[in-house]
């Protein structure tokens, strides 16, 4: 790789890493803090829903302004985000930097950074490489992911043994979101100029930079934002505060979990781009997405802590196979010049979609006899994306497809 693509892979590993930590620890940071179900599942969403009003406008411009500078705007929105959080318990205060900066309840992307990445690495890779870059791309992210809620596991469990209190050690994680936000904007700044792409009379802000894909790129989006709302019913601040209530499980053991969940999704997406290779983009993205869902809707019907967990370990070996595929197929099927908007238009699409669902799922989950219901309904409506995607897509593989 060049050592632009490098610098984005490294990129790629500090954000994930910041993700992974916050992830574990959000829902029970603000629990500590004194938010009751309802606030948290608000806030929540207004995280994600500030998120995709910023991405929407900074993606479909990055062309015009810049990758670069864009990808470091998102990094000084991590910064401002971190350090409110860290600062002050006032709801009002939260909801204002929940709505306007980049926090990842999910420990998934938000923000422009995914979109522009990928995009930035349409144009230092060749194509026929791009389905595996992209699936070593998340893989890198997953383990990073699977480091950062593990070391936060280990950070937090060590700070409360020594007589530190819930909130103040959890306190130090979120400090320590704004700091890799700081990180990335230093790793940003060491990216070149080869990355840009100047913009054409066609791609402009005002069309959601798109053109001869606007139909196409529309409903990968629209099918993306069912996907991404199931799969925010259950995101993991919200798994994380089921297996706590469910089976007690504390900060250390969630990070062991979700550190394993992690690696095993970093695997599942490699071995996504030797399926693809075999058997064609849609094809790997829908038949490995499909038993993953079913797995989803088990977890809460097991009735002991250890069958819970090896059923989600289950479901993340093989649940992120349609993410460097969903990758690849997007930047395929739209030119060149389209690549940051298309990337940013279906990025927003399922951070939209996911961030209306913890309104529903959060105060659900909080009350024993209703928090199946989310598990049930997200892997029911990841089911129903499935089938419509393969219907829809089927006959359009990528130009690299080997069943084209």
């Amino acid at each position: 790789m060049t050592r632009d693509a490098r610098l984005l892979f490294g990129a790629r590993a500090v954000r994930m890493f910041g993700y992974g930590s916050l992830a574990v620890i959000l829902a029970l940071y603000l629990t500590a803090a004194g938010l009751d179900a309802p606030s948290i599942g608000l806030l929540l969403s207004l995280t994600l829903v500030g998120d995709t009003v910023i991405s929407l406008w900074l993606t479909t411009h990055a062309d015009a302004i810049g990758r670069r500078r864009t990808l470091m705007i998102g990094g000084l929105l991590m910064v401002a985000a971190g350090i409110v959080f860290a600062s002050t318990d006032v709801f009002a205060i939260l909801l204002l930097a929940a709505t306007i900066g980049v926090l990842s309840p999910s420990g998934n992307e938000v923000g422009p950074f995914l979109a522009v990445e990928q995009a930035s690495l349409s144009v230092v890779i060749p194509d026929r490489r791009r389905t595996s870059i992209f699936a070593w791309y998340n893989l890198v992210g997953s383990v990073a992911t699977a480091f950062g809620a593990l070391g936060t596991g280990l950070l937090v469990g060590g700070l409360r043994a020594s007589g530190m209190g819930e909130l103040a050690a959890d306190r130090i994680v979120i400090l320590g979101y704004a700091v890799v936000g700081l990180a990335l904007i230093g790793v940003f700044a060491l990216v070149s100029p080869t990355i840009e792409v100047p913009p054409t009379e066609d791609s402009i802000a005002r069309r959601l930079g798109l053109h001869r894909s606007r139909a196409i790129v529309l409903r990968l989006a629209a099918l993306f934002s069912l996907d991404a709302f199931a799969g925010g019913l259950v995101i993991q601040s919200l798994l994380a505060l089921w297996f706590h209530d469910r089976f007690g499980v504390d900060e250390a053991a969630l990070g062991a979990i979700f550190f394993g969940a992690n690696i095993l999704a970093a695997v599942s997406a490699l071995a996504a781009s030797r399926l693809a290779a075999r058997f064609g983009l849609i094809n790997t993205m829908v038949f490995s997405h499909l038993p993953s869902n079913v797995l989803l809707i088990l977890v809460p019907l097991m009735p002991v802590l250890p069958l819970a967990v090896l059923v989600l370990l289950a479901r993340f070996s093989i649940s992120q196979m349609d993410v460097p595929t969903r990758q690849s197929y997007t930047m395929a099927v739209v030119d060149p010049d389209e690549r940051s908007a298309a990337a940013g238009v279906t990025g927003i699409a399922r951070t939209t979609g996911a961030a209306i669902a913890p309104l529903i799922s959060a105060p659900l989950i909080a009350i024993p006899g209703l928090a199946a219901i989310p598990f049930f309904l997200g892997g029911g409506l990841k089911i129903v994306y499935d089938l419509l995607l393969y219907r829809a897509f089927k006959a359009r593989p990528a130009p690299e497809d080997p069943l084209r």
